[in-house]
């Protein structure tokens, strides 16, 4: 299933607080300018329209939510319906996930990294652009604290199977817990819009977190 197209931003919207470009924004990144506080910070890399960070920044909200987004209308999509909400404690960042990790993030910054539905890059050789890489998963590692939690889901078997090795192979991560399938209680209880039309559509869901040890 590919990406659908985008209501149009209203252009009254101030998006200078929760919207930010990579690097532009600076090297490390200034978290305390960003999100200030000093909440546990949780990262989502390829937050797409935004459902994850406006539901989960409304359920924790003495927690700091850093989206990542490649797409720069897709980033600008997900800050503005943070901004139509009125949450504080979120911000959409527009770049690449493996420079920003790699060049933009300390060590043990982050409690949790979620990783929903990444492009599975079907073709073989294209396989080397899937985010579940070595390199990746090393910085995911780093940035982790102690006891934090990688979630990573996805729609395609294969993809997941080949993940769970991938992870495996890190001694930095636990043996992989696989949460349930929650029942939604709205139309937009969903970790993302991807996972709200894959499973509307009948199809399976994998789910797998992973302890930083």
């Amino acid at each position: 299933m590919g990406r659908r197209s985008l209501r149009k931003i209203d252009p009254e919207l101030d998006l200078s607080r929760h919207y930010f470009e990579w690097p532009q924004c600076g090297k490390p990144l200034p978290l305390e300018r960003l999100l200030p506080g000093s909440g546990p910070l949780e990262i989502e890399v390829g937050s797409g329209k935004g459902l994850f960070l406006e539901n989960f920044s409304a359920r924790y909200p003495e927690h700091r939510f850093l989206g990542i987004e490649l797409a720069r209308k897709y980033a600008r999509f997900a800050a503005a319906r943070l901004v139509r909400r009125g949450r504080t404690n979120a911000v959409v960042l527009q770049g690449h996930a493996m420079e920003i990790f790699t060049e933009g993030l300390a060590d043990a910054i982050a409690s949790a990294v979620h990783l929903y539905f990444p492009d599975p890059w079907w073709k073989k050789r294209h396989h080397k652009r899937r985010m579940m890489n070595p390199l990746f998963l090393a910085q995911v590692a780093r940035v982790l604290q102690p006891s934090g939690t990688f979630h990573f889901w996805t729609d395609v078997r294969e993809y997941f199977e080949l993940g769970l090795e991938a992870v495996a192979e890190r001694p930095e991560f636990s043996e992989p817990t696989f949460p349930p399938e929650e029942t939604p209680q709205h139309d937009l209880d969903y970790r993302t819009h991807f996972e709200r039309r894959t499973r509307l559509a009948g199809l399976p869901v994998y789910r797998a977190a992973f302890t930083r040890l």
